[in-house]
């Protein structure tokens, strides 16, 4: 009886027991076996610390406006496992799934002396790359997963490369400092070929890398710039193009700076024989900046108290939460926040401080065996935050009710911390 995509997921969680292990040779073997087949006319590869699911968006929204054909792989999922693969702008079904797993594990294994042992993610990856090679894309944009250099996009060499942000997460993996991490990241540029770094301070040890491997650089600040307006925003590179831009559909200040990276990226695809006239351009960035959607960024649910939910996860994204809430309208603050195990805990709720009235922790335990339970968060807030007021709850559809009711009319609720918070929270009933 042929697998159903529940049937698969499960089976591949059991064939390489580690959830992740780094390294390029199983993968690309894998893929040459099945052709290794180009899986668009371009590809940009997308890594960074943070806001690679918003660039990606962010070019996806762009390029579909000047009628490009788009696929876009990213991870990890909030509802439903198709989110991670997009062709021409929808989800990818459970069939077309199901039928590039059946091809993948007739490469991997199929009787072989020499059966490679994929992970989850290694699966998903070569997924897409499988259907977007069959889909006739004119751009493939691929999400890195984690880190850069040995990720399993990696085996793909990127016609743009884009580095959004670096700072310190996953270190087990990555190295202890931002030169550490910034190294691996660069690893997806190509000798020869753009790589756009969306930070205007970025680490030495990214530039570095970058520099060594031959790769044409477009630096934020230096070859690109924006600016805010009383209106809206300008974007100019140094070639003197520049563009009068509406305000973002996405929400948080940190989202120019996404826009900024993404508009770059376009830029240099263009000149690099992508046929789209200047005044197509300009009108196909105009238009993306105005529709590209993400979920569980800063997505406002609505209701009363306001539900607003965001996938941010480690300090940095705290940062950028600290600053989006710096500008919104006086009213105390209640989180739903959950953790993984990896996770610089102290150090989010340290960037949040006295921004949040109140804490509902929730346990991620049942979710993942990288979830932390509510106790443990807990604990750290005791160390981080002492004057800090909070409950404990077992899950996030406790710590959710809880806040429902606690929190005033006036007042807002914040649920973060994590992709299994978002989905939680976005799955939820309105209350």
């Amino acid at each position: 009886m042929a697998r159903t995509l529940a049937a698969w997921l499960a089976y591949q969680e059991s064939v390489n027991p580690r959830t992740i292990e780094l390294g390029l040779e199983r993968v690309r073997e894998v893929w040459r076996r099945m052709g290794a087949p180009a899986p668009a006319r371009r590809v940009i590869t997308v890594g960074g610390t943070n806001g690679k699911g918003s660039c990606v968006a962010l070019l996806e929204a762009m390029l579909q406006a000047a009628g490009r054909r788009v696929g876009c792989f990213t991870s990890p999922h909030l509802l439903e496992y198709n989110e991670r693969v997009r062709v021409d702008g929808g989800n990818i079904d459970d069939a077309s799934l199901v039928a590039s797993f059946e091809r993948i594990e007739s490469a991997r294994a199929a009787g072989r002396a020499d059966e490679i042992r994929l992970t989850y993610f290694e699966f998903g990856t070569l997924a897409a790359l499988d259907l977007f090679a069959r889909a006739d894309l004119d751009v493939a944009i691929l999400e890195v997963g984690l880190g850069g250099r040995l990720d399993a996009v990696n085996i793909v060499d990127a016609d743009v490369a884009i580095i959004t942000t670096v700072d310190l997460d996953h270190m087990d993996w990555l190295g202890p400092d931002r030169d550490s991490i910034g190294r691996e990241k660069a690893g997806i540029a190509r000798a020869g070929r753009a790589a756009i770094v969306g930070e205007t301070v970025p680490s030495i040890g990214l530039l570095q890398a970058l520099a060594a491997c031959g790769a044409r650089v477009e630096r934020a600040g230096i070859d690109f710039t924006m600016e805010h307006r009383v209106e809206g925003w300008r974007w100019q590179h140094r070639d003197g193009l520049a563009m009068e831009l509406p305000e973002l559909a996405l929400a948080a200040p940190v989202q120019y700076a996404n826009a900024a990276t993404a508009i770059a990226a376009m830029h240099v695809l263009c000149r690099g024989g992508e046929p789209i006239a200047p005044q197509q351009f300009l009108a196909a960035v105009g238009r993306g900046m105005q529709t590209a959607q993400i979920p569980a960024r800063l997505q406002s649910l609505g209701g009363a108290p306001r539900l607003v939910v965001d996938v941010g996860h480690n300090p940095q994204a705290a940062r950028a939460l600290a600053e989006w809430l710096d500008v919104q309208p006086a009213g105390a603050v209640h989180a739903v926040y959950g953790a993984l195990a990896d996770k610089d805990v102290a150090g989010v709720m340290a960037a949040l401080g006295p921004r949040i009235a109140y804490w509902h922790l929730a346990g991620l335990d049942r979710d993942t065996p990288r979830g932390l339970a509510a106790g443990a968060l807990a604990e750290v807030l005791r160390q981080t935050l002492p004057q800090a007021a909070f409950a404990t709850h077992a899950d996030v559809a406790d710590a959710l009710r809880a806040a429902r009711a606690d929190t005033s009319e006036a007042g807002q609720i914040l649920a973060f911390g994590s992709f299994f918070v978002a989905g939680a929270v976005i799955a939820a009933p309105s209350g």
